[in-house]
Formats: structure tokens, sequence, C-alpha cells
């Protein structure tokens, strides 16, 4: 490797907004991240089931109503 060239490796503290914050080494001496293991769902264990069943069912009905005014406007003319 040249010298001179690459960055300084420093200790780092990283912050969570969850308030966790541990010690790692980077280039910077603080980075700040909005999610860690401490607060991200699947390390937690309070994951969430993504209803798309019930996405759909909404697009659906939501866009009935454009459908039903195009038939009712094409009855017309």
């Amino acid at each position: 490797m040249k010298e001179g060239i690459h960055p300084t490796y420093i200790p780092c503290r990283v912050v969570c907004a969850c308030g966790n914050n541990f010690l790692t080494r980077a280039i910077k001496p603080e980075i700040r991240v909005e999610i860690c293991s401490q607060c991200h769902p699947f390390y937690t264990g309070q994951q969430k089931i993504v209803d798309t069943e019930g996405r759909v069912e909404r697009f659906v009905q939501r866009y009935a109503r454009f459908k039903a005014k195009a038939k009712k406007a094409a009855e017309e003319s």
C-alpha cells in the first residue's frame, strides 16, 4: 500500500436514534444512525406482517369508482 494516501482509522462512537450507542472503528469520530440492532423489529422479535391482501382490496375499491364513472359516461354518449 502507498504511504500517506489512506485516511486515519480512529475509534468511532455509533449513536442510534433510540439512544443506544457503541464503539467501533472508522474514519469519523461519530456516526448517527436511525435504527440499530437494539430497536430493529427483526432483532427485537416485534415483526409486523404486511397485509398485502388488504392493500389490494383497498386499491380495487378506490378505482372501482373511476371505472363506474367511465362506464356511466360511455352509456350517456
